[in-house]
């Protein structure tokens, strides 16, 4: 199960409370106290870690706590610190208080962490507090409250280059071409509901993630269809492959599409439609298909693409391509 947001919440454990007592020994009458710390509560933990794909296990269980430390003892003995509790997610997850609604951390790379709630720290036992004026001290302290939060995880796919185009552009048959990803492919709209990636081999030494995305339609920068989902997913990507079907199934116009399309992700952010773009025609084998193309060429001004992910025409190039437009990003 494919799971890219989820609210959960996270509590602390309570520090261990530092403890009253005093050296009662043989021949020692006035041992003084000896009432140890208290050990600090366990924190919640959240970790980036390669290999978690999505956030799934979250799912059914919304309530993550740490526990307490021990209490402190006699002879000065220390309380046991209590164990963090570590929730492991995919890189790319984004870490957002839901109560005050603001971002705790962005885990983009493998290894990032971030303390979701801090653990309570222990008490002072009454040894804490002696002093030439006060030998016999009976004070301690509590230990320390953990931290609680409400916490909204959410997961922004990790990949070189994002597929854009209306549901039914051909974006799934082109990754199950060009990768060993084997996404669900139909003749419906939205076959794909959830993000697909594929590694891309352009030759021995070079490579790529591509990622397959829901398709967008009007209005997905308001939450229209999957937009949020769609958008969220592609804002992680540097280059965009942005696939235009020469006779679309629903009747629509392919020049009005491409058009919808980046009006879509300028209205959702600016940066989205800067972003370096390839335009390409899929499903080169249509009658149509040539005729469209020059005419997006005419629209957007530049070189247009076309390939077929049925005979394999143009997908060398399309990839070598994209290759080098991801590389001039990376150094750029």
């Amino acid at each position: 199960m494919f799971v890219d947001r989820v609210t959960i919440e996270v509590e602390a454990g309570r520090g261990g409370d530092g403890c009253v007592s005093f050296r009662r020994e043989k021949f020692i009458p006035r041992g003084g106290p000896d009432g140890g710390d208290g050990g600090s509560g366990g924190s919640v933990m959240v970790v980036a870690e390669d290999g978690v794909d999505t956030l799934a296990s979250l799912v059914h269980r919304k309530h993550w706590r740490a526990r307490s430390g021990g209490p402190g003892g006699a002879s000065n003995r220390h309380g046991a610190n209590a164990e963090d509790v570590v929730i492991r997610v995919p890189p790319g997850t984004v870490i957002m208080d839901a109560s005050g609604d603001f971002v705790l951390k962005d885990l983009s790379a493998p290894g990032d962490e971030v303390c979701a709630a801090r653990g309570g720290k222990g008490g002072k036992g009454n040894a804490r507090f002696k002093s030439s004026t006060n030998q016999a001290p009976r004070q301690h302290t509590p230990g320390g409250e953990g931290e609680r939060r409400r916490l909204t995880f959410e997961l922004k796919v990790i990949a070189d280059v994002g597929l854009l185009g209306k549901p039914n552009a051909g974006k799934s048959t082109l990754l199950s071409r060009v990768s060993r990803a084997r996404p669900e492919i139909a003749d419906y709209p939205f076959t794909t509901k959830i993000p697909n990636l594929g590694i891309v081999q352009i030759d021995m030494d070079r490579s790529l993630v591509m990622a397959d995305i829901p398709g967008l339609i009007e209005g997905a920068h308001e939450g229209a269809g999957l937009g949020h989902e769609f958008l969220r997913h592609v804002e992680r990507t540097r280059v965009l492959v942005h696939l235009v079907e020469p006779t679309p199934m629903d009747g629509t116009d392919p020049i009005e599409n491409y058009r919808a399309i980046r009006d879509e992700l300028r209205e959702y952010d600016i940066d989205l439609a800067d972003r370096p773009e390839i335009v390409a025609v899929s499903k080169s084998e249509l009658p149509d298909a040539e005729e469209v193309r020059e005419q997006l060429a005419a629209v957007t001004g530049g070189e247009v693409l076309s390939f077929s992910s049925v005979t394999g025409a143009g997908l060398s190039e399309l990839m070598r391509r994209t290759y080098e437009l991801l590389e001039a990003a990376r150094h750029g």
